[in-house]
């Protein structure tokens, strides 16, 4: 994977968005926002399985009225956090932050995919139900800790904390991927 990292970093496009002046700090925005969205309306959704919010709205409603953003969002996101990997692919590779904001993101993707799979089958059931499957409330929580750990990490990409270009432990060289040949 360090192999094609490297060759993808190599490439004029990748070059030419990471030494960009507007292009990389646009997609980065648009990353951030698009997050704001997804997250934001995936936050409301885990509340209103919790019963902590929007409590009167029939949960098949709320799904209907704001799934379709949801979706834009998490696309947006998707779109715009490969072209940010794509700027930089052997400093996103060799992350230990990225690391695990790529585990954490895989987590969220099963834990979204065995709810709709399971539990979610029957949403419209729980319209008029004063409290939600348990089920259902697990995977919220189970979420909205997986977002936030998903957010935490994705910030502290930012940071060179763990880069393999800087003295560290036998254990961050070895969870961050480091070899080395960068050290020269």
């Amino acid at each position: 994977m360090l192999a094609f990292c490297r060759w993808l970093e190599a490439t004029p496009w990748s070059i030419a968005l990471h030494e960009s002046l507007w292009a990389y700090a646009i997609i980065e925005s648009a990353h951030v926002l698009s997050l704001c969205v997804f997250v934001g309306i995936a936050v409301l959704w885990d509340f209103r399985l919790l019963r902590l919010t929007l409590r009167d709205v029939p949960v098949s409603e709320f799904l209907a009225r704001l799934m379709p953003w949801m979706v834009a969002g998490f696309v947006v996101m998707v779109v715009t956090g490969a072209l940010l990997f794509f700027g930089i692919p052997v400093r996103s590779y060799q992350s230990v932050f990225f690391r695990a904001k790529v585990v954490m993101l895989i987590l969220a993707g099963v834990n979204a995919w065995v709810f709709h799979a399971t539990v979610g089958r029957r949403v419209v059931e729980w319209d008029s139900a004063p409290i939600l499957p348990r089920a259902a409330r697990v995977a919220g929580v189970v979420s909205l800790c997986l977002w936030a750990a998903v957010i935490f990490s994705g910030r502290m990409i930012a940071y060179n904390w763990f880069d393999c270009d800087t003295p560290q432990s036998d254990l961050v060289r070895t969870l961050a991927g480091c070899t080395d040949d960068l050290r020269e």
